[in-house]
């Protein structure tokens, strides 16, 4: 007995190296939030009904923010602030007075959602070492 359905029918898989990444995290984070957007409002999401092959699940993303939450890499405001602005599907404008901290949040929480992103084959180009981590110098104890 054969596992596809249909004699002389074989399923086919979506395969990763046909996967298309992100060029950003923003474009990344834009892309979860609609999806999430969508699946509050009941649809149904399944992998690879899109206009383009994807590497990751909405949750791989959250996954990816949640760790930097843990970590104390962003604080609660920076992803309050993703959240906020991913619903309505724009960045904040820096020009405007009124959201020049919404900005500032913005740009630091993506920046830091960058690196694991791009590690993880989500967003396109390979993470630059310089940004993991600053290196402090050594100060020896003096007794």
């Amino acid at each position: 007995m054969s596992a596809s359905p249909r004699p002389g029918h074989s399923p086919v898989f979506a395969s990763l190296a046909k996967a298309e990444p992100f060029r950003s995290a923003e474009e990344a984070w834009f892309w979860t939030m609609a999806a999430l957007t969508a699946r509050r409002d009941g649809a149904r999401i399944s992998a690879g009904k899109g206009a383009a092959l994807r590497p990751c699940d909405p949750d791989d993303v959250v996954k990816c923010l949640d760790r930097l939450y843990r970590q104390r890499r962003i604080e609660l405001c920076h992803a309050r602030i993703l959240r906020i602005w991913g619903e309505r599907g724009m960045p904040p404008s820096p020009r405007h007075a009124n959201e020049r901290g919404d900005a500032r949040l913005w740009r630091e929480a993506l920046s830091r959602l960058e690196f694991p992103l791009r590690l993880k084959g989500i967003v396109a180009g390979t993470p630059r070492l310089e940004e993991a981590a600053e290196v402090l110098p050594f100060a020896p104890l003096r007794p």
